[in-house]
């Protein structure tokens, strides 16, 4: 009896997955394959992010972020351990924007290695002794 009871709770349990799985490929993958448009859908939103997070108001923020979580870091007194890693993930969140803002600032818009190639005009000629 309980054998029994057990194959037909996993032939439920199988086809509700199956009717499950056929739900969502019908109602997720439509809208996916409806796009037009060449741009990935999170391009967009990452590049407006990008320029929020190097702008000068985001240089501004991430230094008093700094300043605060370091003076609460010090002057704190007895935290516990949440509130402790709630103010370390404040810091390192505003040196990494600090850092990206200053490095955007002292070279330019492109940060990170740049390669581009040697044309003939600008190679050297090597001299003759």
């Amino acid at each position: 009896m309980c054998k029994s009871l057990l194959v037909h709770l996993n032939r439920h349990a199988l086809l509700y997955l199956v009717v499950f799985m056929a739900l969502a490929f019908i109602f997720i993958a439509h809208p996916a394959f409806a796009s037009t448009s060449s741009d990935l859908p999170f391009v967009s939103p990452l590049s407006s992010l990008k320029d929020a997070v190097s702008g000068p108001v985001a240089f501004a923020i991430s230094l008093i972020g700094i300043v605060v979580a370091g003076g609460v870091l010090i002057f704190g007194g007895e935290l516990n351990a949440f509130f402790r890693s709630m103010i370390f993930l404040v810091l390192v969140v505003s040196i990494i924007v600090g850092a990206n803002s200053l490095l955007t600032n002292f070279f330019g818009a492109s940060v990170g290695a740049e390669i581009t190639g040697v044309s003939t005009a600008q190679q050297a000629e090597p001299k003759s002794l």
